[in-house]
């Protein structure tokens, strides 16, 4: 009877022979990217945030790397991910916690040396019993509301903490921070706005570095840095905003394998729905990827794949597992060699994909699928020396 049972997951070839798509991720471009990001904030602490498995790519495999450029400070959102992380990074790193202590988790945080940033009287009270049980003085930041109504202090939370200082009493405050809203559209005026509320707020507070800046608000110049800035998006290549050229290096190649070819004539309709239908004789390729790998359904419409420098418009519905392309105008001979197209690649950016989709880059990063073959490159050995001119936050 033959055998009919898998060859082990890592068998040499196999993984890559069975997917349907592959992905390769530059560790080195994340790390020139950080690098960048690190340069134009002067003495400010970059710091670089890994939430959601490092934006997608895996943070086991990235904060690594990113520490090795330069990075002492991490940030993510959720308590697990951070008892994920501390392994990967060194014991001295710290790592922000966004979301907070919820509540009887306070002491997961202080087990597995995690800094929460408080986001609510309720927090804020949680932490200081906390603290008074441990009997020592525990870290942690605080985050005020300047205006996006999503996370924070709010301004009558901060009036009352600054008319009662022993509300704060056993919480080391290392860091004040907040979030802008319309970092993106460098013009808005919510921007300046955000700012001077947090030089408002941050005042009544214990004296601590303050931070506002995340991967768009960078780049809006010096007044926003203060004294520590936590690029996400920025560090793996999404552009800063759509008004200028984007600095970053693009951090991911996403390859699809053709699953089969095909002829068919006017009148033919293709994929669910038979939404597109030939109006004369055509070639066509079937991709191996589809929603289901995270590649959206709604970025059929004007959405593309590329082989070499042939542009392949996408036919009709993007399905589960698969996605079908025109290839007419490519010569036969270029498809016979061909075994693999360019979804994210060289002439399709992250952003291409996003904007066919309706969406935003981050939404395509975060939601690339687990079953792609992923590799990772990384050739460039990273200087791990701090810039003498940064504080340390």
């Amino acid at each position: 009877m033959p055998d009919l049972s898998f060859p082990p997951p890592m068998a040499s070839g196999w993984a890559l022979a069975g997917a349907g798509a592959a992905l390769e991720i530059d560790l080195d471009a994340i790390a020139a990217n950080y690098r960048l990001l690190d340069a134009r904030t002067g003495a400010a602490t970059c710091a670089a945030v890994v939430k959601a498995d490092a934006y997608g790519l895996g943070a086991d495999r990235v904060a690594p790397v990113l520490e090795q450029a330069g990075a002492r400070v991490f940030f993510v959102a959720h308590l697990e991910e951070g008892i994920r992380l501390r392994p990967h990074v060194a014991p001295t790193a710290r790592i922000f916690v966004l979301h907070g202590p919820m509540t009887g988790t306070e002491a997961l945080f202080t087990r597995h040396a995690l800094l929460p940033v408080l986001n609510s009287m309720e927090q804020v009270a949680n932490w200081r019993a906390h603290a008074t049980q441990a009997q020592k003085a525990l870290p942690a930041a605080l985050q005020v509301d300047t205006g996006m109504s999503r996370f924070g202090l709010s301004e009558a939370d901060v009036a009352t903490l600054a008319q009662t200082p022993a509300a704060l009493d056993g919480i080391d405050t290392k860091l004040v921070m907040s979030h802008l809203a319309c970092a993106d559209t460098p013009q808005n005026p919510a921007n300046a706005m955000q700012r001077d509320r947090l030089r408002a707020m941050a005042a009544r507070l214990p004296a601590a570095p303050w931070a506002l800046s995340a991967s768009s608000g960078i780049f809006l110049g010096p007044d926003y840095h203060f004294n520590l800035v936590r690029p996400g998006a920025a560090l793996y290549g999404l552009a800063p905003n759509a008004q200028t050229p984007n600095p970053l290096r693009p951090t991911v190649r996403l390859r699809a394998r053709i699953v089969q070819r095909r002829a068919i004539g006017a009148g033919d309709g293709v994929g669910y729905g038979l939404t597109w239908r030939a109006t004369g004789p055509r070639r066509i390729a079937t991709l191996g990827i589809g929603y289901a790998d995270g590649f959206l359904r709604s970025g059929a419409q004007g959405g593309c794949a590329w082989l070499g420098d042939y542009r392949l418009p996408i036919l009709g519905r993007i399905s589960m597992d698969s996605t079908t392309v025109d290839v007419n105008d490519v010569p036969e001979s270029v498809l016979d060699a061909a075994t693999h197209v360019d979804m994210i690649g060289p002439r399709r950016s992250v952003d291409d994909v996003a904007h066919d989709a309706g969406t935003i880059g981050y939404e395509v990063l975060t939601a690339l699928g687990s079953r792609f073959h992923r590799t990772y490159r990384q050739a460039v050995a990273c200087d791990a020396s701090p810039r003498q001119n940064k504080a340390s936050v």
